[in-house]
């Protein structure tokens, strides 16, 4: 048997109504044979029975109604209401019946009786793909074995239809149906189907305003971020024209806005109806009053003494006579977008005054010119008393204190509050979604508070898996990178939970193997070397062995090899000027060459030995804000400078010299060709070079979740001495996903996704490049298991072996869309579909789509 069960509002208040009357009918009149019960007698219970269709016990049933023997009752009293309505209140039921049986004198019987609620069997949902059918029975309880209740069938209902009108599934129906299971099973089990229908996506044909004549309908349509009607123009990829009234409603007041900002203070939305159209669409009527055009008059500040008026002047920024802008006159007050905003709140609040309010009063408004006093109440400059940290469970609080920007006794400071904020999620230990600053007793009378920052570890130690596609073959990489590391730790084997962690010490192992090579690596960095200011200190020592290609076997020949191995020690410390946020860093380097019957075009010489000893100086400055995998703000800007000793200046070789024999030797001639290795080995024996890099990216938040993310590089390499020439090592290999493979040699992997890899440098690498780079990223979600985001890119490039080529808009270009997910454990994976638009340097043409899948490398 089949029953379409009715969800509307006035079905739920009828049902309601009915057991409701039944109840009282219950407790003032129950029927003994032909007798009947008076209202208000009184008995003592003799027995207590259950009967009727359940399966919970009678001992179950008694406890629960809280009526018990030998005590006294009175019919229609408080004692039998109050166990009818709490087993009602079980939502077990679908009839409770109380009967009075059995009256001998002073004392009688009690009857309950009871119908179980049904319980769900089998659920079967039409109309959604199969993958969100678990998130339908999951976000409504609809596990097998629940109670089929009115209301939970009503709140389904709703839920569906809502979650699909938000999607802009206007006319979505949703209708559920149950169904009686017939079986040796004892419980009263029912069938569930829902058949949900959404219908088209309901479009918007036109928006339609009236009464608008200070401000043009385009102006009004633009104002209007979410709803949009129907257009062609390719710039709208982002802004659909689904109608979702949640949407609607919040461009309604950002309507009201615009005219705000154009001095139209009492504009206002009198009334908006929606219109369906024949061809399933809908057209919005927006109906406004503008009323006249206002201008600021004077602006007083009262109740200021810490600031004179005209130091709230310079900030507040609005003057005698400007167009009235009351989103501006709010923002310039307190900005509730932007919390660093330069505003009068933040102006207070920044400088120790937590307890000041402000509030923009209109005193006059003659002739459309509106006079405004900014009633400040300072109150008494706020400390801070107790900061204190919640929610460490691995990293240790001197990690964290030493990064907290606001100490016990200082002023207080929203501003510093902020920049904790960033600095404690920059560390990589904490879901930066979760950081959390909680002000707790707040003493106006005292001028006092305590602040307690509230993290959440997230795992931030990797297992690295990375593989990809270049230089010959598959790349494959495995590493262990424990970025929470305690090395004071080590020798205690408690600590090992797998490793020593909370220190903030970073330590990695790292094994990259190909067909044609293999690197092995070691790296340790201290971020606060001696504990008392950030002076970071780092170390990495690593070694490598490549293998020529043999064009007859197509593998690598072992017999003919090049190895390096290399030693670095940095150092980098956090500057005061001009901010701190620039990072100043230095590094002293190491690497030695050793050739094995390696002949190439790069160099000549096959068997000997390089040198190559170089410093490095570097001035970054990073605010971005505030997760690092998916930053929102701020920017991040690096300068590079390596260089080697200008050893031509004082070693006695005469470069020209030997420049002049090379090129008359002949490298077809063996003996000849013998002598050019001898003048290369002299060449490159130490190298000589400078190598100058930029960087620059920023981020900046359209919307909520649309990040766009602008980016400029550039990298040159160079000679001191022409006559010796550019060095064969440290060049740029532009092109393809970035996978950094073998880069011992000092070479730089540059991504220019939709090309192949390294296919836009000469085989051996330019010495000069620039790139530019446009992103648009949104989040899909940025939990702390696993933050996922999507992005759109055009980049483009170039590579070249000499500057007087350089056009740094000569560049091959490209565009695609990208997918990052980022998990703890294993760090970034990624995969890019890019489309170029150009040709190869060699005059071929690319593929038109290549695609670039990465893990562990984020770009």
């Amino acid at each position: 048997m089949e029953r379409q069960v009715n969800n509307s509002p006035s079905t739920k208040v009828l049902n309601t109504l009915t057991k409701l009357i039944c109840t009282i009918l219950l407790f003032t009149i129950s029927t003994i044979g032909n007798a009947q019960v008076e209202d208000g007698a009184k008995y003592l219970i003799k027995e207590i029975t259950v009967t009727g269709n359940t399966n919970f016990s009678q001992q179950t049933i008694i406890a629960y109604s809280k009526l018990r023997k030998n005590e006294e009752i009175q019919v229609g009293g408080e004692k039998i209401a109050n166990a009818v309505k709490t087993l009602w209140k079980s939502n077990l039921f679908s009839s409770i019946d109380i009967f009075i049986t059995d009256i001998d004198g002073n004392t009688a019987n009690l009857e309950i009786r009871l119908i179980d609620l049904p319980e769900l069997k089998d659920l079967t949902i039409e109309g959604v793909k199969k993958g969100k059918k678990d998130e339908i029975i999951s976000e409504n309880k609809l596990q097998s074995g629940v109670k089929v209740t009115e209301n939970l069938i009503a709140t389904t209902r709703n839920y569906l239809t809502d979650k699909y009108k938000k999607k802009g599934f206007l006319n979505t129906d949703v209708r559920i149906t149950t169904s009686e299971v017939i079986d040796s099973v004892e419980k009263e089990r029912v069938n569930m189907r829902i058949a949900i229908d959404k219908g088209q996506k309901v479009k918007i044909k036109k928006i339609v305003f009236d009464g608008n004549e200070k401000l043009s309908g385009k102006k009004l349509r633009k104002a209007m971020k979410n709803t949009k009607q129907k257009s062609l123009s390719p710039l709208r990829i982002f802004k659909r024209s689904k109608y979702i009234e949640e949407d609607f409603r919040e461009d309604l007041v950002s309507l009201v806005d615009k005219y705000k900002e154009n001095g139209y203070r009492d504009a206002r939305v009198i009334s908006d109806s929606i219109i369906y159209n024949d061809d399933k669409t809908v057209s919005l009527n927006i109906k406004v009053e503008e009323g006249e055009k206002y201008t600021f008059g004077k602006i007083n500040f009262v109740g200021n003494t810490v600031y004179s008026d005209r130091q709230l002047a310079l900030v507040l920024g609005i003057k005698e006579g400007d167009t009235y802008n009351g989103v501006e006159l709010r923002e310039r007050i307190a900005n509730t977008k932007n919390p660093d905003a330069q505003d009068l709140t933040n102006l207070y609040q920044n400088n120790g005054y937590m307890f000041s309010t402000i509030n923009p009063v209109e005193v006059s408004a003659d002739g459309n010119v509106i006079d405004m006093e900014i009633r400040i109440s300072e109150g008494k400059p706020a400390y801070y008393n107790n900061v204190t940290v919640i929610g460490n469970d691995v990293t240790n609080d001197h990690v964290i204190y030493r990064e907290i920007r606001t100490r016990p006794g200082q002023l207080y400071s929203k501003s510093q509050i902020i920049r904790t904020l960033r600095e404690l999620g920059q560390l990589g230990f904490f879901d930066a979604q979760q950081l959390t600053p909680n002000i707790k007793n707040p003493n106006p009378v005292d001028g006092t508070l305590d602040i307690e920052y509230e993290v959440a570890e997230q795992g931030s130690s990797q297992i690295q898996l990375q593989g990809g596609y270049g230089g010959g073959g598959f790349i494959g990489t495995l590493g262990l990178s424990f970025n929470n590391f305690a090395i004071k730790d080590i020798f205690k084997k408690e600590a090992y939970k797998p490793v020593p962690r909370g220190d903030g010490q970073s330590l990695a192992l790292r094994l990259q193997a190909s067909q044609f090579f293999q690197t092995y690596s070691f790296s340790f960095s201290e971020p606060w070397f001696g504990g008392k200011k950030p002076f970071q200190l780092s170390t990495s020592l690593s070694h490598s062995r490549q293998f020529l290609f043999n064009p007859q076997t197509r593998r690598p020949d072992r017999s003919r090899r090049f190895n390096i191995t290399g030693l670095t020690f940095g150092l980098a410390t956090r500057l005061r000027k001009p901010d701190d946020f620039f990072l100043l860093s230095q590094a002293l380097s190491y690497q030695h060459y050793d050739l094995q019957n390696y002949n190439t075009g790069l160099f000549t010489f096959g068997d000997g030995t390089s040198n190559n000893l170089s410093y490095t100086i570097g001035l970054s400055r990073n605010n971005l804000t505030i997760d690092p995998i998916f930053p929102t703000g701020g920017s991040s800007f690096s300068v590079s400078a390596k260089f080697s000793l200008p050893y031509s200046l004082f070693n006695g070789v005469d470069y020209g010299a030997l420049s002049e024999e090379r090129d008359a030797l002949d490298p077809t001639d063996a003996d000849d060709f013998a002598r050019i290795g001898e003048i290369d080995q002299e060449r490159f024996k130490w190298l000589e070079f400078y190598k100058i890099k930029f960087k620059v990216d920023w981020y900046t938040a359209l919307t909520r979740k649309l990040v766009l993310k602008p980016s400029v590089e550039f990298g040159l390499l160079g000679a001191y001495n022409n006559d010796r020439g550019v060095i064969p090592f440290e060049r740029f290999f532009v092109g393809g996903s970035g996978l950094g493979n073998f880069a011992l040699d000092g070479r730089e992997i540059v991504q220019l996704r939709g090309y192949p890899d390294n296919s836009l440098s000469s085989q051996d690498g330019g010495s000069i490049y620039n790139k530019f780079s446009l992103e648009l990223r949104y989040p899909i979600t940025l939990g702390a298991q696993a933050k996922i985001y999507a992005l759109t890119f055009l980049e483009g490039g170039q590579s070249l072996n000499d500057f007087k080529d350089f056009n740094p808009f000569n560049l091959r270009r490209s565009a695609g869309v990208g997918l990052r997910i980022f998990m703890p454990a294993f760090g970034l994976l990624g995969i890019d579909f890019g489309h170029a638009f150009d040709d190869l340097p060699d005059g071929s043409s690319p593929r038109k789509w290549e695609t670039h899948f990465i893990i562990g490398q984020q770009f």
